[in-house]
């Protein structure tokens, strides 16, 4: 158990006739960025509830920190940090005041969380904004003041539930990089997110929840090889050279292409990937094939998401919307 920052075994937790996690287990090592992925009502935001203390388990175990969550509940909260879904932040203040505040109510000493608030600021470059209000600030800006506030107390461990959700791509980028300097200085970070690619660019590790379970738990790239390797995909100027097209990408792949009629596509796996895209190039050239593009795909976690769920995480999204 000391070698994991977070253990769950067996967790249940109703909702009414809702059963919100169903046997739910699992194991973070320390210093690790572990990603939670499922659909919406997979219960994502219950687990990172009941691991934070905030909502009690009706069954099962779950250690955090090497404490037990049911039982030595503000134990557990003295070290771990907590950014959800919505920033909490008071807008009238300034983000300096903000931290301050929070430093206050951690009951630190008004030097000390004065003092606090200044080293945070430094660490998620917020110095030039610091004395304005934070209703000033851009969504990216709000999100890293945020997590500075998760980090009053210099947690151990740091939950982050959907920490990038309505950003734009410059916000989220930002929240990556205060997150990556935070994993580098030995936090370790839960993530649950909707976002396949914030997941492939943080985590190091993947647990895939559907229905209150843990269906599925491996690195990034182990998850991508349940669905297959490397593919090649040319994609033809002229659709009518289709059947030529597939004819070649079978013979140097030595199995049976999938052809999109539609995008005038053809894609198949291929094991050796620099020879198979060498060779698939210079006979198109040869047999005068026109091509609008050709390379090397590797499978997305949308892809695994798909296989795993049975629908992809954009249909997620439209759901939500």
């Amino acid at each position: 158990m000391t070698e994991n920052a977070i253990l769950a075994a067996g967790i249940r937790k109703n909702y009414g006739e809702k059963r919100a996690l169903d046997g739910f287990d699992l194991a973070v090592p320390k210093g690790a960025v572990y990603g939670l992925l499922g659909p919406n009502g997979a219960g994502k935001t219950t687990a990172v509830r009941i691991l934070t203390t905030l909502v009690r388990l009706d069954g099962g175990r779950a250690e955090v920190a090497g404490i037990d969550v049911a039982t030595r509940p503000r134990q557990v909260r003295r070290r771990i940090g907590l950014a959800g879904q919505h920033a909490a932040l008071d807008e009238v203040l300034t983000g300096r005041q903000n931290l301050r505040m929070f430093g206050r109510l951690y009951h630190l000493g008004k030097k000390r969380a004065a003092a606090r608030a200044d080293e945070l600021l430094e660490r998620f470059d917020l110095v030039e904004a610091a004395d304005k209000g934070v209703k000033e600030y851009s969504g990216g800006m709000r999100r890293r003041l945020d997590l500075a506030a998760s980090m009053i107390l210099a947690p151990d461990i740091l939950f982050l539930d959907e920490p990038t959700t309505g950003l734009d791509p410059r916000g989220r980028n930002e929240v990556w990089e205060a997150v990556r300097a935070l994993v580098a200085q030995g936090t370790t970070v839960l993530l649950t997110t909707q976002y396949l690619d914030e997941a492939d660019q943080l985590a190091d590790h993947i647990a895939v929840l559907d229905r209150g379970r843990v269906i599925a738990d491996d690195t990034p790239d182990a998850l991508k090889r349940l669905i297959g390797g490397d593919r090649i995909e040319v994609v033809v100027r002229d659709p009518a050279t289709l059947p030529a097209t597939a004819a070649v990408v079978a013979r140097v792949a030595s199995t049976e292409p999938h052809i999109d009629e539609t995008a005038a596509r053809v894609h198949a796996p291929v094991t050796d990937r620099v020879a198979a895209l060498t060779e698939v190039a210079r006979t198109l050239q040869d047999d005068g094939i026109a091509v609008e593009d050709i390379g090397l795909r590797r499978p997305t976690l949308d892809e695994v998401f798909l296989r795993l769920t049975g629908h992809t995480a954009d249909e997620e999204e439209k759901k939500k919307a």
